[in-house]
């Protein structure tokens, strides 16, 4: 693992407890231009690590420390994200700039990394989030092509059967129960681009319903 600290940090608040992590997409066109604005001070933004697309892991913030990766953002009831999350980026060029799928030894590395940041924290499954979870109306990343399902398979993260108990009109109870800011823009079309990637169009259906359904059967 390299390192390079970030001036972009601040103490977390006293007693905060670590138990969300958010993966991101860089949205950069090299891992070189996303480092170098995570490290410059007038951005105002950095993550606590970046994993370049051959796997290179480099550290950022301190985990004891906020790392400013969040944003304006909710997760079950949380509004302080930044305070209470570990914050990894992905390097992507993202949808502005030519999103494609992330190279299988990048996620290997984020498999390993992400492993040990949840056994560390003891971060519940149904933490483990995306930026456009937690902010649907402003972000798409980690978005579609990131699998979602592979990181469920090594114990990070949740990836649901659908349920026959999904009702359609349950779609934003159901959100909320799980953990979605059911009143912003675009949060069903963010659970879809998490859960349902095949088919992105924020309405509350009948397999929208089934996977939410089934993720609370298996939720922490």
């Amino acid at each position: 693992m390299l390192e390079r600290l970030s001036p972009n940090r601040e103490p977390r608040p006293e007693g905060a407890t670590i138990d969300i992590l958010v993966l991101h997409y860089t949205g950069m066109r090299t891992a070189a231009e996303a480092l170098d604005r995570m490290c410059d001070p007038a951005s105002k933004v950095s993550a606590h690590y970046c994993i370049d697309e051959v796997g290179t892991i480099t550290r950022l913030v301190s985990e004891d420390q906020c790392a400013w990766h969040a944003g304006e953002s909710w997760w079950r009831g949380y509004q302080n994200v930044n305070a209470r999350s570990i914050g990894v980026e992905l390097a992507n060029p993202g949808h502005e700039f030519g999103y494609v799928p992330f190279p299988a030894i990048q996620m290997t590395a984020l498999i390993l990394l992400a492993s040990a940041i949840v056994r560390r924290h003891k971060i519940p499954r149904r933490n483990v989030v995306g930026h456009s979870d937690i902010a649907p109306s402003r972000k798409q990343d980690p978005g579609e092509l990131f699998d979602w399902k592979r990181l469920a398979g090594a114990g990070i993260g949740l990836w649901p059967d659908p349920s026959a108990e999904g009702d359609p009109e349950d779609v934003p109870m159901l959100m909320e129960t799980f953990g979605y800011h059911v009143h912003e823009d675009g949060a069903i079309a963010a659970f879809q681009r998490h859960y349902r990637p095949s088919r992105i169009d924020g309405v509350p259906d009948e397999e929208t319903a089934q996977l939410l359904a089934g993720l609370l059967e298996i939720a922490d």
